[in-house]
Parts: structure tokens; sequence; C-alpha cells
């Protein structure tokens, strides 16, 4: 999957900035090549409980951010990020103080 690739489908526009910021994420992120697809499979997932996967702004990670206003979709959005890290063992950081989270990669 190319760069272009995965930010249009994060509904980002491809800039300089925005590919060299993945190209980072690319190298900091524990199987890299083998966990986009599944971390593109789980935007699309989250979509439909407020929620959504971007490039972090502040660190090289993608994050995963929880838009969610009910207690119901925040809740079904946490469902489906533990069932990602633990069908796919993958390591996420909780961002303190804020519903979002970093994804790591696959657990080392």
């Amino acid at each position: 999957m190319t760069h272009d690739a995965i930010l249009n489908q994060l509904g980002l526009i491809p800039n300089e900035a925005l590919l060299v910021q993945l190209e980072n994420i690319e190298k900091n992120t524990h199987g890299y090549e083998k966990i986009i697809k599944h971390i593109m499979d789980l935007h699309e997932t989250l979509k439909t409980s407020e929620s959504y996967v971007s490039l972090s702004n502040s660190n090289d990670y993608f994050k995963i951010k929880i838009d969610a206003t009910s207690d119901i979709s925040q809740s079904e959005a946490k469902e489906k990020i533990n069932h990602f890290c633990e069908k796919y063992k993958v390591e996420i950081q909780k961002v303190d103080g804020k519903p979002t989270y970093y994804i790591l990669g696959f657990e080392k």
C-alpha cells in the first residue's frame, strides 16, 4: 500500500510534510509492513462508532481517536480497539487524560 493511498484512506490530502511524517511512523511502528492493512481496516470499522485512526501530531505513531459523544458509541469503539489488539497482538499506549491511543505495533 503506497503512502499516498494510506493518507487518502485516512481522509488526508497527501503533501510533503504528511509523507515525511508517515515515513517516520513506518520506521517507528514495529511490524509496520504486516500491520498497516489491519490498521486501515480498524479505521473503517471505527467510523460507525464516531472514532478513527489518524497520524499523531505530537509523536511518530498512528493514533486512535475516540470522538464518540454517547457512552454506547464510546464503549463500542473501545471493544473494537480491544478486539483489534487481541486478534493481531498489537500493542497500544493510552494518552493520559484523553480518549486517544498510540499504535506502537506488534507486541515484541
